[in-house]
């Protein structure tokens, strides 16, 4: 089993920054592998961006390539995405998720992110 809560919603002026912040508890962190997902209303939810065991590799949606870092400290049991330069279309709830068995099987609760233009 594996907890995740995350933090670091709010809201912010377009062109702004926030950090979402995903603290895991549970299963041995460092043997997971994390990844962001997001949903806006009125649609489904959709991958924003993964990294691996060890943080060594990632991946992005094409739509934050260069805005948004994915990252983590296994010391911590946290997983971090940093969002610069938002936009009014980033507005949604921000999920943190954890892969078991190679799917997305561990979900926290969400954080709401709201980007005013």
């Amino acid at each position: 089993q594996v907890q995740l809560v995350e933090s670091g919603g709010g809201l912010v002026q377009a062109g702004g920054s926030l950090r979402l912040s995903c603290a895991a508890s549970g299963r041995t962190f460092s043997s997971v592998i994390m990844g962001w997902f997001r949903q806006a209303p009125g649609k489904e939810r959709e991958f924003v961006a993964i990294v691996n065991y060890n943080g060594g590799a990632t991946s992005y949606a094409d739509f934050v390539k260069g805005r948004f870092t994915i990252s983590r400290d296994n010391a911590k049991n946290t997983v971090y995405l940093q969002m610069n330069s938002l936009k009014p279309e980033d507005t949604a709830v921000y999920y943190c998720a954890a892969q078991s068995s190679y799917s997305w099987h561990y979900w926290g609760q969400g954080t709401q992110v709201t980007v005013s233009s």
